[in-house]
């Protein structure tokens, strides 16, 4: 039976994770798979996203609502900045409508996903550690929107990371650190309402209401704490204690899958 309870913690690790370059979708499945919890299943998923989607929007209203009235009074920078939130949101939209199917089957073997935790954390490491790393948010190509764009379509198999892959992405090709996770935030909130959208009729045949509430809640709230402590570590800190952890928590998986074949 999945209880409340069950339903917070996933909500927590869903908020966390979705923003920290870690892959929520990976822990999603690895921590009811290594706790041995059963399964929610794609439309508790669902709900989850849906809470770190208010996250970014209580969060980062005040972007979105400059970006939408430069349609109208003409500012250019937040103008600008939508149009690249535009390119860079096309391809997750595309290849997410592609390989659905394969998202709720193939793509959820644990070993697959050390396989992308162990990988990612290496490209992440690298990644923050090369290069100059000056430029800013308002220094994005469309060129360099489409790119980030095109590694962000990768994160539907779980242990990518839609911020993982953004934000290495990013750091390659010169975004200082708080301005790649910025940027990876903005453009994950198209696409999380996207599918949100898309998905949203899954909610209402789980029998899991009061499961998908607090899913929900804790998703929200954990996800803000995410946000606002990641951009703080951030002034300081590099990426690499994720790539650490990414790695270490592949090697556990790939342990315990050895121990329980």
């Amino acid at each position: 039976m999945f209880s409340v309870f069950q339903a917070i913690i996933l909500g927590a690790v869903q908020g966390l994770t979705e923003f920290l370059p870690v892959s929520s979708s990976a822990h999603l499945i690895l921590v009811p798979w290594l706790l041995r919890w059963q399964d929610p299943g794609l439309a508790f998923d669902v709900a989850l996203h849906l809470g770190t989607l208010l996250a970014l929007l209580v969060y980062y209203w005040r972007q979105w609502l400059d970006m939408g009235l430069s349609l109208a009074v003409g500012n250019r920078l937040p103008r600008r900045l939508l149009y690249l939130l535009i390119v860079a949101s096309v391809p997750g939209a595309v290849i997410g409508v592609l390989l659905e199917k394969q998202a709720e089957t193939v793509f959820r073997s644990p070993l697959l996903i050390a396989a992308t935790m162990a990988t990612l954390g290496l490209f992440l490491w690298v990644g923050d550690w090369y290069g100059s790393k000056k430029r800013n948010i308002d220094d994005l190509t469309f060129l360099d929107a489409l790119l980030i764009g095109l590694s962000q379509a990768f994160a539907i198999i779980p242990g990518v990371s839609r911020s993982g892959a953004t934000i290495t992405t990013a750091r390659i090709l010169g975004i200082d650190r708080a301005d790649a996770a910025n940027f990876s935030f903005l453009m994950a909130t198209p696409i999380i309402a996207g599918a949100g959208m898309l998905e949203a009729h899954k909610l209402f045949h789980t029998g899991l209401a009061a499961q998908l509430g607090w899913g929900f809640a804790a998703s929200t709230v954990f996800g803000l704490l995410a946000i606002a402590g990641l951009l703080r570590f951030l002034r300081t800190h590099s990426y690499r204690p994720f790539a650490i952890y990414r790695i270490v928590l592949a090697a556990i998986v790939i342990a315990v899958a050895v121990a329980r074949s």
